[in-house]
């Protein structure tokens, strides 16, 4: 990783503040805060929801997968379109909203990857950009996604096996 881990900002469903993920986080040798939304932002909702739709539904579809024998498949699977998704999937990122009378009108900076917001920022140190630059130029997006295609054929080969 490329940073410590500072918080962790659940949905507000009671089925994710489980007693296991408590326990995860609390129980670190660094202890992570959990929240449920930032103070006075009641439409963070949202923007976890939208993270359920791009991170958890379009890659596995809407299909409970509860077998404990999958966590491990998954787990590899995420890694692997983790890698994926930070070194190859730029992304917009709104800089301001302007008012027009009735209009809102949004500026957005040039499409980056997280790699390269990172790259670009001030918190990491050149020894971790460098490991950053290593890792990146190893990855190729093909191997990557043909990787994701076998691994998601594994989970859902075993996931109807049972």
């Amino acid at each position: 990783m490329a940073f410590e881990l500072q918080g962790f900002d659940v949905d507000n469903g009671s089925e994710f503040l489980t007693f296991h993920l408590w326990r995860y986080f609390l129980h670190r040798p660094r202890p992570v805060a959990m929240t449920r939304s930032r103070a006075y932002r009641k439409n963070d909702q949202a923007h976890v929801e939208q993270k359920n739709w791009t991170h958890v539904r379009q890659l596995l579809g809407y299909q409970r997968l509860e077998l404990p024998e999958l966590i491990p498949l998954i787990n590899d699977l995420y890694r692997t379109w983790g890698r994926f998704h930070n070194f190859f999937c730029p992304t917009l990122k709104l800089r301001r909203k302007l008012r027009q009378g009735s209009k809102t009108l949004r500026q957005y900076s040039a499409p980056q990857t997280p790699f390269q917001r990172l790259r670009d920022s001030a918190l990491l140190s050149q020894q971790q950009k460098d490991r950053l630059q290593a890792q990146y130029l190893n990855l190729n997006p093909l191997d990557l996604k043909d990787q994701i295609e076998q691994k998601l054929k594994l989970v859902f080969d075993q996931a109807r096996a049972r």
